[in-house]
């Protein structure tokens, strides 16, 4: 179920919302893990099972953690700590932890290309090939493994403190605002929301401006934007021009549909009373690549910096290390995304960028110019990487890239794509898509305060949404793949 649906505008929404607010507040998080099963299991029930077997095994792991558990095998070992119990058996719930989620995700996500990956080199050894074995991926996985993954080494850490009960726990993991696209949440930012929130009309009312803008984003920006992208990637080779014009398309596309998105967990989170931390701000306005990561994606930025990145060393260690650190967390986010190598490959890019502005004091080469050009280059650099991200192969990608340097002949299809790149609705998008970002219209930004005039127009976006979604189509969430 994805939340610019009618079956969620219509019915799933207004029966969770009705049955949450009539519900007896001690029953309301029972309430919020149950309609979250629902959502999440609408699709295919058995992922479900999937997710309860994640969640059962961290709330578990916490358990043993924080010492209201203890094994017997560990029963005779010195405490960590006052109140704690061994350090071995912390390490053990530990490591059980991370082996658990990190086995879950490699297997579903991973396992086709690691056959695929396995059967080249078989055949460059002359061998046979192996049987590949089709595994369904379930949506959110990506999301919700590190989120419940994040509680263990949390509770190690000494970050947060352990679950009340395993109900608390099930609704952190299973809460469905942000259950299958982020953006990803920490336990200890919700610990005391899951305990006791507020309930006001004002959050409510900010809750609408963050839901109705966020479909705004996504059915008005980013669909159009997205048949423009697909007509581009899937024509062959193109004229330099319409090339950057379908890469311009997908660029926004990708963060109108991701960001609207996140607009749109955020308020349905304040309509149950959750505040969850800002995950956009504007980043095609950044002035070079460590500003774009700063601005792009922030949970999953962060959740990179502080249990891979500093783990690893950061940058705290020398420079060289430093540069290692940075090229490897990239790697891994980029993987993260897709098991595709083009996915790696847009993480190595990223990576090395990220280490060459270390290197230069935290600065691109160009920033000494002057005025916007900086932040204008550095979206042609978060473009050209943008290919590798689209791309289905790394010879698609390179393709693309030769048609947008001109250094490709157009294909005889490449006549037939400036009536559709061209038409007066996508030129009218893509000139809104730039204006939001020169005019700093950010939905955090402008939901922060309920006035009249912003109901009126958050009225108007989601009755515009809506009726246009009875005449599209094209309806993607691209971050469910991820």
């Amino acid at each position: 179920m994805v939340f610019s649906s009618h079956i969620f505008l219509y019915y799933f929404l207004p029966i969770a919302l009705l049955l949450y607010y009539i519900s007896p507040v001690r029953w309301r998080q029972l309430v919020v893990a149950l309609l979250s099963y629902v959502f999440y299991g609408w699709a295919n029930p058995w992922f479900v099972v999937l997710m309860l077997f994640s969640t059962t095994v961290d709330y578990i792991c916490g358990l043993l953690i924080s010492g209201k558990w203890k094994l017997r095998a560990f029963a005779s070992d010195p405490p960590a700590g006052e109140g704690q119990p061994s350090a071995r058996q912390r390490k053990f719930a530990l490591v059980t932890s991370i082996v658990v989620n990190l086995s879950l995700l490699g297997f579903f996500k991973y396992l086709g290309f690691a056959q695929t990956n396995l059967n080249y080199l078989l055949e460059l050894l002359g061998r046979p090939a192996v049987d590949l074995y089709t595994v369904v991926l379930p949506v959110g996985i990506s999301f919700y493994t590190f989120q419940s993954m994040s509680y263990s080494i949390d509770l190690y850490r000494g970050d947060a403190k352990p679950a009340r009960d395993f109900l608390d726990f099930a609704a952190y993991v299973s809460l469905f605002p942000q259950l299958v696209a982020g953006p990803i949440v920490r336990y200890q930012d919700l610990a005391d929301q899951l305990r006791w929130r507020s309930h006001t009309v004002d959050k409510f009312a900010r809750g609408v401006l963050f839901f109705a803008f966020g479909m705004a984003k996504k059915v008005l920006l980013a669909n159009p934007m997205g048949a423009v992208a697909d007509a581009a990637f899937g024509a062959g080779h193109l004229v330099w021009y319409d090339a950057w014009v379908g890469v311009a398309a997908y660029a926004f596309q990708i963060y109108f549909d991701f960001s609207g998105y996140s607009d749109m967990a955020i308020g349905l989170g304040l309509m149950l009373g959750f505040e969850f931390k800002r995950n956009f701000d504007l980043p095609y306005l950044s002035r070079d690549i460590t500003e774009f990561w700063r601005r792009w994606h922030i949970s999953l930025s962060s959740w990179l910096r502080d249990y891979l990145y500093i783990p690893l060393g950061g940058n705290r260690v020398s420079p060289k290390r430093t540069y290692a650190n940075l090229a490897i967390v990239m790697l891994l986010g980029g993987l993260w995304h897709g098991a595709q190598w083009t996915f790696v490959i847009w993480g190595a890019i990223h990576g090395s960028l990220l280490a060459l502005e270390r290197w230069r004091g935290k600065k691109p080469i160009y920033a000494g110019l002057p005025g916007p050009l900086p932040a204008l280059l550095t979206f042609v650099v978060v473009l050209i990487t943008w290919v590798f991200f689209r791309a289905e192969t790394f010879g698609a990608a390179t393709g693309y890239l030769g048609s947008m340097f001109g250094l490709s002949q157009p294909s005889s299809a490449s006549a037939l794509m400036e009536p559709l790149l061209y038409q007066p609705q996508y030129l009218i998008v893509m000139a809104a898509c730039v204006l939001v970002h020169l005019l700093r219209l950010d939905t955090w930004d402008l939901a922060q305060e309920v006035k009249p005039s912003k109901m009126a127009w958050a009225s108007a976006a989601i009755l515009a949404s809506a009726a246009i979604l009875f005449t599209q189509s094209y309806n993607p969430f691209l971050y469910f793949r991820f």
